[in-house]
């Protein structure tokens, strides 16, 4: 197993509005995900689609606002299956609003790189969900950076067309 991806961010509400962003299903997807149905009790169920990727696990643990521990991993995949990993995230009151503190263990080793981009991505688009803005569309996690050789045809997903690099 790699070392865990951590994250951190800093959101201008405090810890009880912050927390339901990960416990209600009409929360969560303002800023992640297009579908979600959320048990938040402990067994309860994570189902959460992120642009067509269904994430599966449970509600491990839960304090709230304070902290959350989920079971994560994808719908049909014998690499990270549903609860495979997990997913802690901390609450602290700070300066006027609350500190997100994200750790996903347990993760494959090349599975770390896309988590990284992913978490990134998606806790700067709860930054303005939670404090009652709208993020804007979401346009997917970019890709992690990998080097191609040049000729090498990628696809690119919005378009459906290839193009040479």
């Amino acid at each position: 197993m790699a070392e865990p991806v951590t994250a951190t961010v800093h959101i201008n509400a405090p810890p009880e509005r912050v927390y339901q962003y990960f416990t209600r299903p009409e929360a969560i997807v303002s800023w992640m995900g297009d579908h979600a149905l959320l048990e938040a009790r402990p067994g309860g169920r994570f189902v959460l689609d992120i642009k067509g990727v269904p994430v599966r696990g449970h509600y491990l643990q839960l304090d709230p606002p304070h902290r959350i521990l989920v079971s994560w991993g994808y719908a049909g995949s014998d690499h990270l299956p549903p609860g495979a990993s997990t997913v802690e995230v901390r609450l602290t009151a700070c300066d006027g609003g609350t500190r997100v503190d994200l750790e996903h263990r347990d993760l494959p080793a090349d599975q770390r790189p896309g988590h990284v981009s992913g978490w990134t991505h998606y806790l700067a688009r709860l930054q303005p969900a939670a404090t009652g803005q709208h993020p804007g569309p979401d346009p997917g996690m970019p890709e992690p950076r990998r080097a191609q050789p040049p000729g090498t045809l990628t696809s690119h997903r919005r378009s459906g067309r290839s193009q040479e690099r």
